[in-house]
Order: structure tokens, then C-alpha cells, then sequence
């Protein structure tokens, strides 16, 4: 997230700006935007990896609320979105402000494509002698 903040549109404009200035050979200036941007990819790479690590440690804990924060904060923050969201200025006739509109699509959308396309992809990777076991 952090990485997303620092290289916003407007960021990386101006280190493109920085780089045309620089460099005045266009082979150069190519080269080194695409240096730039695997940096970037390599970055983003990093850090996903040490979330699946920070997740492989707590479901290997014995204690079980750090087994069950995740899915305890995602329920908590569900319920208080979707109370909200009704009862705002529902008084007399019930009707979703068209605010809240964007945000249950966008919810749905993350969590129906993560859900199903992370349990296909596990099933996939899945042995299928360890499956066996199971």
C-alpha cells in the first residue's frame, strides 16, 4: 500500500520528468524507465510475499485469535458497513443510498473473485496423492 502511495500517477511523472532531464540518449532513457519499473514490480513482489509469510505464521500458531483475526475483522467491518448502509435515513421507505451503491459492487467483485478463483487456483496446485490423504 505504502509503495502504491509513493508511486502515484503524479510521483512517477515526475521521476519521469527527472529521467528525461538526465538522460538525453532515448535508448538510455528507455533502458532505465524499464529498470524503474521492474524495481517497482520487484518491490510489490516482495512484499506480497512476506504478507503470505506473516499469514503462514499465524495459521501455524497455536493461539487461535491470530489463526481468526482476519476473518473476525472481515465479519465485524461487513455487519457494520452493511448496518450502516441500511439503516442510513431509512425512516420511512426503504431504499440503498446510491453511495453505498459502488462499494457493495466493489466488495462483491473482490471477495466472490477471491474466494473462488483463490480456491480454484489451490485446487489446481493442489497433488493430487495429497489430495488422496485428505
Amino acid at each position: 500500500m505504502f509503495l502504491k502511495n509513493l508511486f502515484t500517477k503524479g510521483n512517477l511523472d515526475s521521476v519521469n520528468n527527472l529521467v528525461d532531464n538526465l538522460v538525453t540518449n532515448k535508448e538510455e532513457r528507455k533502458e532505465l524507465k524499464i529498470k524503474f519499473k521492474q524495481v517497482l514490480l520487484d518491490a510489490e513482489s516482495k512484499a506480497q510475499t512476506e504478507v503470505t509469510k506473516r499469514w503462514s505464521s499465524d495459521m501455524a500458531s497455536d493461539n487461535n485469535l491470530s489463526k481468526n483475526i482476519r476473518p473476525l475483522t472481515l465479519i465485524f467491518l461487513t455487519s457494520v458497513f452493511v448496518i450502516i448502509s441500511v439503516f442510513d435515513g431509512n425512516v420511512g421507505d426503504f431504499k440503498i443510498s446510491s453511495a453505498y451503491i459502488p462499494i457493495y459492487q466493489t466488495l462483491l467483485l473482490c471477495v466472490y473473485s477471491a474466494y473462488f478463483a483463490g480456491r480454484s487456483i489451490e485446487k489446481l496446485k493442489t497433488p493430487k496423492n495429497e489430495k488422496k490423504k485428505n
